[in-house]
């Protein structure tokens, strides 16, 4: 009976590891199964476009398998029986046995950290989200205030998007405790802050949100400010798959993982991406990024295939590169950092800034997870 090899979430890592997998797997009796819950991929880093009312569609799931041997089922997954080694949809044929497990479901946004935002607020961490604040902003009359809550990329991406896009809405952003840009170099910093001054947005600096309401916020030092919208964008956090599973997982939710992204708790199962805790060449936890994402979905795959075809892997290596923020269409900052996240001087900013993103943007898909389908790629 063939190996029966499930990958749970085509985001960046899962599609990435399901096809390259696929690949160095060729010649074993293995079969390698996707499960996702739609039939396109989700560009994430997109969405905050999406959001402002930017035309955006996700390339297909069966387009960018094309030429592989992975099997595709679209359908969401309900829960995972860990002793039973199955996965459960809400689809025929309900649920799909493993052998090995790849869990790589990604993340969702921060909703339960303040009273009213799960009821209240708008975020941008998965395409119903995205669109359902798209519709939002539509509807609002001029002079609308939307708030973002959050000064990380996410809010600082979602703030400048939307504040170019509606230029007759009013953007506030507020940055909780560590301010604008918090970890980038100081021209990185002040040339963040020029651009949404630019734009018109207005910052409130170190303000803790402590509640949403159906009509705005309120501040931990008791300030009420009013809002027809309210984006949550303070952090993320992985489903509750892994934990009621039964893997051990940190406080996040995110499944913990050795060096070679294999759970402490279930040696038959692996996990990627923003649902993994790996460890960076820092020490410290892997950042939740397209950027840890895609060399944990590399990494994995060569891990897996190491130890089904009787070879000994080795530990995975997660660090960075750049940290890219967009600020709008014509604008933004790349901030360049050693390996362990910390900045280094140089800084890309403008025009040329907003190009190079839009350029590793579209070379994410085209060369990343849709480039481990090409047959003459070497194996190294």
């Amino acid at each position: 009976m063939s190996h029966r090899l499930v990958v749970v979430g085509a985001g960046y890592a899962g599609l990435l590891a399901a096809k390259r997998l696929a690949r160095k797997l060729r010649r074993s009796d293995v079969t390698v199964t996707l499960v996702n819950a739609s039939d396109r991929f989700v560009e994430r880093v997109r969405l905050h476009q999406l959001a402002a009312g930017q035309r955006w569609a996700g390339p297909s799931l069966r387009q960018q398998l094309s030429g592989t041997s992975v099997q595709l089922v679209v359908g969401r997954v309900t829960a995972i029986d860990a002793t039973g080694r199955t996965v459960c949809m809400d689809v025929a044929p309900g649920a799909i046995g493993y052998d090995t497990l790849v869990y790589a479901v990604g993340s969702r946004a921060r909703l339960g950290d303040v009273p009213g935002a799960a009821e209240h607020a708008y975020a941008v961490a998965d395409l119903e989200q995205a669109t359902r604040l798209r519709h939002r902003v539509t509807e609002m009359a001029s002079g609308g205030t939307v708030a973002v809550v959050g000064g990380g990329l996410t809010g600082l991406e979602t703030a400048s998007e939307l504040a170019e896009s509606h230029p007759e809405l009013r953007v506030r952003l507020f940055t909780g405790a560590d301010g604008v840009g918090s970890g980038l170099a100081p021209r990185a910093q002040t040339h963040l802050l020029r651009a949404l001054d630019r734009l018109d947005v207005s910052v409130h600096p170190k303000t803790v949100v402590a509640a949403v309401r159906e009509d705005g916020l309120d501040t931990r030092d008791g300030a009420p400010f009013a809002a027809d919208a309210v984006v949550w964008s303070t952090g993320f956090r992985a489903p509750e798959l892994a934990r009621a599973a039964g893997f051990a997982t940190d406080e996040s939710g995110r499944m913990l993982v050795d060096a070679t992204l294999r759970s402490v708790s279930h040696p038959e199962v692996y996990a990627v991406g923003d649902a993994a805790a790996g460890v960076s060449v820092s020490g410290a936890p892997s950042r939740m990024s397209c950027q840890a994402a895609l060399p944990m979905g590399r990494g994995v795959a060569d891990v897996v295939a190491a130890r089904l075809t009787g070879r000994a892997p080795g530990p995975v290596r997660i660090g960075y590169t750049f940290t890219n923020i967009s600020l709008g269409r014509r604008d933004g900052v790349v901030q360049f950092t050693h390996a362990d996240d910390r900045p280094r001087r140089f800084v890309l900013t403008g025009r040329a800034a907003a190009a190079f993103k839009e350029t590793v943007v579209r070379s994410t898909v085209r060369s990343g997870p849709r480039g481990e389908s090409g047959r003459n790629e070497s194996d190294s």
